[in-house]
């Protein structure tokens, strides 16, 4: 996957002819941009979302995740591992959505005569239902309709089922309408334009999501997940990814909030370091750095204390480096989802072991640990058939494991598979792990109607409320 970040200056000419309105001309900030500028805008602003960590007083809505699914914990502020949150949407809406909306507006209005028009469009929409539906997987009920609407200051929430099931529908399309013999964006930051690649990711978004929602709407969730099988990634050259520069501002925010920042407060959390250090995990040497003074000693803090930053395993070194990527779906995801998929008798879909050690593969490849895959797999304790419980928790907690640099989507599968089991730290502002953001305090203030409507439909604006699709 390539990448590019395109800095765009417009020059403004004007005659000095001593006409004040021609004076009076910002001749240093664009006033206008290419549609590809609001696109790549918009995709680094949504890998900065995925890819940073907060302590949890404040912040984005994904930025929490790690603490949540407790891979992390933060060991010198514990508002974010005791669950005294707060949350904003404000840079999803305006610094992604936004920006998806410019570029997909200047296109139809500039540029539809083009032949790349039309894979352009439906590259946009691909990205769209992406950052839409994790807001949806995240809050529940959410501004969609009227979200953009710049009339319109005091948005209505939809139904997050009816924006789920809408949203399927718009990737379905969009999916469908890319062409392979035509071009797109001459740089994209995802794929470098390549139409191939979009279809592979708008496919296995489609099986994402169908397998999101198949035990709330079955039907609906076969359909999604028959339409993308066809096209899902095969291998990790698929990856949906941002690659990263070493200069900022296009460095990994982690990056950017861990080493720069000089983070000293986040460190693995027990309940994950313990699962890598009883079946001896490899990844473990990627994901963390040994406790200061050890010779390989791996040890995750007690989330929800604060204890000595340096008495446990912080990041590990590939995530002080600024030009790791932020990973918005992977290969070993989707392995795992076609190992459910067989697991459930879904779209001819057999081979749930096989599939299932593809992952777990995939996985150790992507990290360059291919070679000591064989003897992972080897253990017990991880081979399908002998590894303990079923197939959901097989799949649950080696899916824990697998997505440690994607937080976001492992809070999400800890939700909906129902793996691991985690337990919520003393003292804690709620006495079980979060199942659902809660709204920003601008709804509740700016938005109240609106607010209090969406509230009582998704059943309370609470960190315990489960969302629509998560009903086991």
């Amino acid at each position: 996957m390539k990448n590019y970040y395109i800095i765009l200056i417009i020059t403004l000419f004007f005659s000095c002819s001593g006409d004040l309105e021609d004076m009076n001309v910002d001749i240093k900030n664009a006033t206008e941009a290419p549609a590809e500028t609001f696109f790549n805008n918009a995709m680094k602003n949504l890998s900065d979302r995925l890819s940073s960590v907060t302590y949890g007083s404040t912040g984005s809505p994904w930025e929490i995740s790690r603490l949540f699914v407790q891979q992390m914990s933060s060991v010198t502020y514990n508002e974010g591992t005791t669950y005294y949150v707060s949350f904003t949407w404000d840079d999803v809406y305006m610094g992604v959505l936004n920006n998806l909306q410019q570029s997909k507006t200047i296109i139809e209005t500039e540029e539809s005569e083009l032949p790349t028009s039309a894979n352009k469009l439906a590259i946009i929409e691909i990205a769209t239902v992406y950052t839409y539906a994790k807001l949806v997987e995240s809050f529940g009920d959410i501004p969609y309709s009227q979200a953009l609407d710049v009339d319109i200051i005091s948005p209505e929430f939809d139904e997050d089922d009816a924006i789920y099931a809408d949203l399927i529908a718009r990737l379905t399309t969009a999916v469908g309408s890319l062409n392979e013999g035509q071009g797109s964006w001459d740089q994209d930051i995802v794929y470098d334009g390549n139409v191939t690649s979009w279809k592979k990711f708008g496919s296995s978004l489609l099986l994402q999501m169908g397998m999101r929602v198949i035990d709330a709407d079955p039907t609906l969730g076969t359909q999604a997940i028959t339409a993308g099988l066809p096209n899902v990634f095969t291998s990790n050259e698929d990856v949906a990814e941002i690659e990263m520069l070493a200069s900022q501002p296009n460095t990994s925010d982690l990056y950017v909030d861990i080493a720069v920042g000089n983070r000293r407060d986040l460190v693995g959390a027990e309940p994950f370091v313990d699962y890598l250090n009883d079946l001896d995990d490899p990844r473990r040497t990627v994901y963390f750095q040994e406790v200061d003074g050890t010779d390989g000693v791996y040890l995750g803090s007690p989330s929800g204390l604060t204890v000595s930053y340096f008495d446990f395993s912080r990041f590990g070194t590939l995530f002080y480096e600024p030009t790791t990527p932020v990973i918005l779906l992977d290969y070993a995801t989707v392995e795992f989802l076609l190992a459910e998929a067989a697991e459930r008798g879904i779209g001819g879909v057999t081979d749930a072991a096989g599939h299932y050690e593809e992952a777990i593969r995939a996985s150790f490849d992507y990290y360059g640990l291919g070679d000591s895959a064989d003897a992972y797999l080897a253990n017990p304790a991880v081979t399908y058939l002998t590894a303990p419980g079923t197939w959901q928790q097989k799949i649950g907690m080696q899916k824990w494991v697998a997505l440690f640099n994607q937080g976001l989507e492992a809070w999400t599968e800890y939700r909906r598979l129902d793996y691991p089991i985690l337990e919520a730290p003393p003292q804690s502002f709620v006495p079980t792990v979060p199942v659902r953001n809660v709204y920003p305090i601008s709804e509740q203030t700016l938005n109240r109607a609106n607010y209090e409507s969406a509230a009582a439909s998704v059943g309370g604006d609470l960190l315990t409320t489960k969302l629509f699709w998560d009903v086991n």
